[in-house]
């Protein structure tokens, strides 16, 4: 073989053991790749299931305390015989504050009354009623709505109303939403459907605002009386803690006698009444 035959073939040899080289760098680059990947996806697997399995600790997931309906209107949250001090929540529905208040401190309130350490008196009303559309009417339609509902499911709608509030001077809570809330929770009648969309408590809606504002002195939402003394919203209101401590330093107080527990809204339409300007 010649000189220039056997340089020839050292470069054919050179350039063919680069090409292999480069092959195999392009395959190791995308193993690389690939495992990496493999990797993000795995992690972000890891990272789903961690945050759906997680637990919130605002979210009360235990059982909840016997709900009867009052005379009145009121939904009385307590467990049979408890000799416990008595909680009092004025909340409107649309209110923003009610929905803060709710989620930092209505689990809380939830687990004490299943426990037998507090009895809690809710009183939905229509502070709104002297807004603009569309707060004044989202404000009515869910006090109503509140009002149709069994008080054997009424938390659970209760916590459902406030899911889905509205953002302030956005429309919402229709009537329509309003009903299948109701589905969800399993008392789809239609006693409780045309409760709703015939406004059927707004004369008890009225009733209940009168009280809170008239007699109660109910100025702002949310008011909560502990044992008939208004709490503080920033320092225990909206602080867990300082309003689990509150509530069990508290001496028992008389609750009024409940009527009998409510399974399904009333049947009776009342006419409804002119709301007040």
């Amino acid at each position: 073989m010649s000189k220039a035959a056997r340089q020839r073939s050292a470069r054919e040899r050179l350039a063919e053991e680069r090409k292999r080289q480069a092959q195999k760098q392009q395959r190791v680059r995308r193993l690389t790749i690939s495992l990496s990947g493999l990797v993000i996806v795995a992690l972000a697997v890891v990272i789903t299931v961690y945050f759906v399995n997680k637990k919130d600790p605002n979210v009360y997931t235990g059982a909840f305390a016997p709900t009867s309906r009052q005379a009145d209107g009121a939904i009385l949250a307590s467990k049979p015989g408890a000799k416990a001090p008595k909680l009092e929540v004025f909340e409107d529905f649309q209110c923003p504050i009610c929905h803060e208040f709710e989620n930092a401190s209505g689990s809380t309130i939830k687990r004490l009354a299943a426990a037998g350490k507090v009895n809690v008196l809710y009183y939905p009303f229509w502070l709104f009623k002297q807004q603009s559309e569309p707060i004044k009417g989202n404000s009515e339609r869910a006090a109503n709505a509140a009002l149709c509902a069994p008080a054997d499911k009424w938390i659970q709608y209760h916590d459902a109303i406030y899911k889905h509030q509205p953002a302030e001077g956005s429309k919402g809570f229709s009537n329509k939403d309003l009903i299948g809330w109701g589905k969800d929770l399993g008392f789809d009648t239609p006693q409780f459907e045309q409760c709703v969309n015939g406004n059927q408590k707004q004369s008890q809606v009225d009733a209940m605002t009168n009280f809170a504002e008239n007699t109660r002195k109910v100025t702002g939402t949310p008011t909560v009386f502990l044992n008939g003394q208004s709490l503080d919203l920033s320092s225990t209101l909206l602080n867990a803690k300082n309003l689990e401590k509150t509530i069990l330093a508290a001496p028992p107080a008389a609750v009024s006698p409940s009527t009998s527990p409510s399974t399904a809204p009333s049947t009776s339409a009342s006419p409804s009444a002119t709301a007040k300007k």
